[in-house]
């Protein structure tokens, strides 16, 4: 009795044993199937958490298969993938930007501006068409007309030319045209929406920038921060490459914009802001402040000359006044910053957050100084100081009579048509002579606030 009842009880195990080892198989197979066929980005946030159950319990093997079956997928587009999910699609909703996505294997061809979705499932006849200027400015009438525009079409196979080079990778594509040049646009049209946008798409840095319109020094002057972007080359669209087809896994093409100078947290991933992008700017740079040693704070004077509007007349005598605050040029070791108004106040990216910015507003400029550089400091932490000048430190004041609209009452002047011939009577016609006592007083102030930032971190 006792024997059959042993007999018995092994059997039941083997059975279970049996069953155990069955189910892991089947889990494994289906596991490394899902793999190859999951789309790229669901597939990075569902293994995040897939990996603290099923990974602990797996050994080394297993590790292996997963890696390869990520390598075999990025490089291999099967026909089921591209059947079910190989499309194109715009957003043009936006009142800034028009956003479209090619969501396939897809090629390139610089000299036709083209991006073209390769579908073995569509006929000759059923090609899908979008075209798009991908900078963040589609409602300026004057400047889009420069922009280049791109044809994406999806269509069969073989109806290209063929790839000349084939990347292991996606693209963004976006134009470096428009107000290139002016380092404020530089970075609000740009390097600003495609950080928002290679976060929100691909955050781990895995895609190839491609640049369409691209100034003969563009790249020379941006290649550091290109290379905190992406860890691949970028691709200029220029003549000089307009011969080469490139193939992509899939491509964004456009740039999105949250605004100018701003990267909205409660629209990004992990809730990220411009000190976010400032981090790297940093990491572009490589600054290392670790052999810089100061005991006085360091000031940026932003300088303005030439025929362009609003310089500070008395210039000469406002740096005497400013020697005890300004000690380098280097920003990032600095400790605050003073300018007009204007692009060259950008530089603000670069400042460490909870440093100092003055900001000399002209007559005329208050609303526009609070959204093009007030706004962005607070959201970079930093410490932001606002001198409005009086109307006689403006030079509008030898131009116009003090009971003149322009000079008296700019809002009202301003009214609901704020057209380029008024925008330039504040922007270009205007310079400042700084009223010397009145402000030192406000960059005693600056003083004090910066002394104590340098004092915590140096």
């Amino acid at each position: 009795m006792v024997k059959k009842t042993t007999s018995k009880s092994f059997s039941a195990a083997v059975v279970i044993a049996m069953v155990m080892v069955l189910v892991m198989y089947l889990a494994l197979f289906s596991f490394v199937s899902d793999l190859r066929l999951i789309r790229s980005l669901s597939f990075s946030q569902g293994m995040q958490k897939s990996n603290s159950f099923f990974f602990r319990k797996c050994d080394q093997t297993l590790k292996y298969a997963r890696q390869q079956a990520w390598k075999s997928r990025r490089i291999e587009q099967t026909k089921q993938k591209m059947t079910s999910s190989a499309t194109i699609t715009c957003d043009r909703s936006n009142t800034s930007y028009n956003l479209c996505s090619v969501n396939g294997s897809c090629i390139l061809d610089p000299k036709t501006g083209t991006i073209t979705l390769l579908n073995p499932t569509l006929a000759s006849s059923a090609t899908l068409v979008e075209k798009i200027k991908p900078y963040p400015r589609k409602a300026d009438k004057w400047i889009m007309p420069k922009i280049k525009e791109l044809t994406l079409i999806s269509g069969p196979i073989g109806m290209t030319r063929p790839c000349d080079v084939t990347h292991d990778s996606p693209a963004i594509v976006f134009s470096a045209g428009g107000y290139t040049g002016s380092i404020y646009h530089d970075f609000i049209d740009g390097f600003i929406p495609l950080f928002i946008t290679a976060n929100m798409v691909f955050p781990d840095r895995d895609f190839i920038l491609v640049v369409a319109n691209p100034k003969e020094w563009w790249m020379a002057k941006y290649i550091d921060v290109l290379g905190a972007f992406s860890k691949h080359k970028t691709i200029l669209l220029d003549k000089e490459n307009d011969s080469i087809t490139h193939c992509f896994t899939s491509a964004i093409v456009g740039l999105i914009s949250h605004g100018p100078m701003t990267v909205d947290p409660t629209r990004m991933p992990n809730s990220k802001s411009l000190v976010e992008f400032h981090n790297l700017l940093d990491k572009a740079f490589n600054t290392n402040l670790s052999n810089v040693k100061t005991h006085k704070p360091r000031l940026i004077f932003v300088s303005r000359y030439g025929n362009i509007g609003r310089l500070i007349l008395n210039e000469k005598e406002i740096k005497e006044m400013l020697e005890d605050f300004e000690r380098s040029n280097l920003i990032k070791s600095s400790h605050g910053m003073v300018g007009v108004h204007g692009a060259a106040l950008t530089h603000l990216l670069f400042l460490r957050p909870g440093s100092v910015l003055v900001q000399v507003v002209p007559v005329g400029l208050g609303w526009v100084a609070r959204t093009c550089f007030e706004s962005p400091a607070k959201a970079m932490k930093l410490d932001s100081i606002e001198y409005p000048i009086n109307v006689g430190e403006s030079s509008l004041v030898e131009k116009y009579d003090r009971d003149d609209l322009v000079l008296k009452d700019p809002i009202a002047f301003r009214g609901m048509d704020w057209n380029l011939t008024k925008m330039n009577v504040y922007l270009k016609e205007q310079d400042v002579r700084l009223d010397v006592n009145r402000f030192r007083k406000h960059m005693n102030k600056a003083y004090k606030k910066a002394k104590l930032f340098m004092d915590i971190n140096g």
